[in-house]
């Protein structure tokens, strides 16, 4: 009878049957974490239980069992019963935690996530001062008088660029195989251990003969410089594989944000500060009456010392099943390669990346002959003009890491595109005054971070935890092609063509890279809203 009105027991029981509960334990989350209360996963699962279904059964009516269930009318605010009532205030209310936990807060609350931002902050300071230690070495023992330190320099980059062509791929393979914990781990251990044994080493071999023109001890730097750089190569994809297991699915972007701020701060500590923490450290280890081992310690510490802190991650993976044959090395290569071919989505988000790191590969060339041409500036204080842009980049990140959730992945690229774009334009016109000059490099920092935190973010959030390794070396590959490429065409294009011409094509690069996302996510007409 559908005018009968209920008892007050049935009422209550009505009550309790549409009423979730609450000790019930959250769903997980894809990433294999359990939902804190207020994320979209908690969300969801709670609008799944508190939602009346399409067909209910009157209060009033027989069990299910020997009675069909009725269409009830759709409800109106009038005819709203309590439980109803309830439903939508509990709705509401998370909704509204959901809107305050955006941001950094919920990171920075996330314990796994804070031990490996710990572990990145000293593996990243030290990878940054290692170029520093290289420079050091060689002034001290190596350079003489009537030689220019950049020669020196430009074999230790190269020592330090060939495994990143050579093994990101394979790299990545392996990261998939393997426990990422212990790749994490073992990596920065081992690192560590070849910055220590590089002084005993070149002891060692202080007196031996040179190899043609060659010291023997540079030659041991290089060897030991192309080891870090491989274990390098297996750190990185693996790292970018175990944020989306220990953050949250909505929580990726300020992750991302904040893992980019560290970047950013580290590259300017590194470079700005390192060579005054390294006399520092020596100061310190004056005592023991052994050349740069203060500056030894200080870098195969840092490694160390996040290699410890890793120890202590929970990154909740599924263990290895050692006894699975596993496909060919190139086999799964092909897989990473196919999925990308399959995931417009994924792809167009490397696309943009790849461009992004051509665009400030090239614009560290330019840096040099921008501050010769620059009145105030000499061609040795180039420095000034990139830190203008880690600056802008780190200020970004930050602004996206607690604002950023509010837009679509897509809609912040094609908005960093257009405002990269616009900072190249503006560079390109007034290139000569230096306040200009500092202020565009600085804008194009800072949406150079709306461009590629979206975009590493969208290729987290869309590769399975089976494909990231190989999804993520591959990654690493184009991007360390996309940084050794423009060192040698930038030179030329600019000595070719000029300044001026050479930041438009920049430009250009740029609206087409941002134009292709926009173009895919709207053909693919889904939203990477958080």
């Amino acid at each position: 009878m559908p005018n009968a009105k209920p008892t007050k027991s049935s009422k209550s029981s009505t009550q309790q049957q549409s009423k979730p509960n609450r000790k019930q334990k959250p769903q997980s989350s894809k990433s294999g974490q359990t939902a804190k209360p207020g994320s979209l996963t908690a969300l969801n699962s709670a609008r799944s239980v508190k939602r009346p279904s399409a067909t209910r059964q009157h209060p009033s009516a027989p069990s299910p069992k020997s009675a069909p269930t009725m269409n009830l009318p759709t409800s109106t605010p009038s005819n709203a019963g309590p439980a109803e009532t309830e439903t939508a205030a509990d709705q509401a209310e998370s909704q509204t935690e959901n809107l305050t936990e955006q941001g950094f807060l919920p990171v920075l609350q996330n314990k796994k996530f804070l031990t490996l931002w710990a572990g990145q902050v000293f593996s990243q300071i030290a990878d940054k001062i290692y170029l520093v230690l290289m420079i050091a070495l060689i002034d001290g023992r190596f350079q003489q008088d009537n030689q220019v330190i950049s020669g020196w320099v430009s074999s230790i980059m190269v020592a330090f660029t060939i495994p990143a062509v050579l093994f990101g791929s394979v790299a990545g393979v392996y990261v998939d195989r393997w426990s990422k914990k212990s790749v994490l781990v073992l990596t920065n251990l081992m690192r560590g251990a070849l910055v220590f044994a590089m002084l005993p080493l070149l002891g060692f071999v202080h007196n031996w003969q040179p190899w043609g023109d060659t010291p023997v001890g540079f030659a041991l730097m290089l060897g030991i410089t192309f080891l870090v750089s491989t274990l390098t190569q297996f750190f990185a994809p693996a790292e970018q594989s175990v944020i989306p297991l220990v953050v949250e699915k909505r929580d990726l972007l300020p992750a991302n944000s904040l893992y980019t701020t560290t970047m950013m701060i580290s590259v300017i500590l590194g470079f700005a500060l390192g060579e005054p923490l390294l006399a520092l450290a020596d100061n310190l280890l004056a005592g023991f009456h052994i050349a740069d081992l203060g500056k030894d310690v200080l870098v195969g510490g840092g490694y160390a010392i996040a290699g410890l802190i890793l120890v202590l991650l929970k990154t909740g993976e599924k263990p290895v099943d050692k006894t699975q044959v596993q496909p060919h090395v190139l086999a799964d290569i092909k897989d990473g390669v196919k999925y990308l071919s399959e995931q417009p989505r994924v792809r167009a988000a490397l696309i943009q990346l790849v461009i992004l790191f051509s665009i400030f590969a090239a614009l560290s060339v330019l840096a040099v002959r921008l501050a010769e041409v620059m009145p105030e500036l000499k061609s040795s204080q180039f420095g000034f003009l990139l830190a203008a842009g880690g600056v802008g980049m780190a200020i970004g990140a930050a602004v996206l890491g607690n604002f950023g959730q509010r837009l679509s992945n897509q809609r912040l690229g094609t908005y960093g595109s257009i405002g990269m774009a616009t900072g190249l334009g503006i560079l390109a016109m007034f290139h000569l005054n230096l306040w200009v000059t500092l202020s565009s490099i600085a804008l194009i920092g800072a949406c150079a971070a709306l461009v590629g935190i979206p975009m590493q973010t969208t290729i987290q959030q869309e590769t399975p935890e089976a494909m990231r390794g190989k999804v993520f070396g591959l990654q690493n590959n184009a991007v360390n092609i996309a940084l050794s490429l423009p060192l040698v065409l930038a030179g030329v294009a600019e000595s070719m063509l000029g300044l001026k011409l050479v930041f438009f094509i920049l430009a250009g690069l740029v609206l087409a890279g941002g134009a292709l996302s926009w173009y895919i996510s709207r053909n693919t007409g889904v939203s990477n809203a958080s």
